[in-house]
């Protein structure tokens, strides 16, 4: 009998959707495969979150935000600084090591800083619609 093949979150994210809903995606292929997630599961609304999971070896050249709901962004391995930006301006880092979790609220601007020579891995779970992003 042969082993069945198990997506990887590193390539395969998912989709959590309404009513405990659960979808294997397509293989990330680039920015572009945003829109077309985006486009397939609009229906979803706020109640839609985007499961990935992403290596880092440097800091973070963008802001990014989620307006429809807040992300929880879990560190897996090594270690990472989340910066976010409150409304008043006011900048809170927030460092995060192997199993500790942070949550970005609805609207907040957020981008990460990875230190010199150090790398991590995240699990994102994402509210993407309407997600907006802005240069650092």
């Amino acid at each position: 009998m042969e082993a069945k093949a198990v997506p990887n979150l590193t390539t395969d994210f998912a989709h959590l959707g309404p009513g405990g809903g659960a979808t294997v995606l397509p293989p990330f292929t680039g920015m572009d495969w945003y829109e077309a997630y985006g486009a397939r599961f609009a229906a979803d609304g706020a109640d839609g979150r985007l499961v990935s999971m992403y290596s880092f070896g440097e800091s973070w050249t963008s802001w990014e935000r989620h307006p429809a709901g807040a992300e929880l962004v879990l560190c897996t391995a090594g270690s990472i600084v989340l910066i976010q930006e409150h409304e008043d301006g006011r900048l809170e880092r927030v460092a995060l090591g192997a199993g500790d979790y942070a949550i970005n609220p609805p609207g907040l601007w957020h981008t990460a800083d990875v230190g010199p020579g150090e790398s991590a891995t995240c699990v994102f779970i994402t509210p993407g619609l309407g997600t907006e992003h802005r240069p650092r």
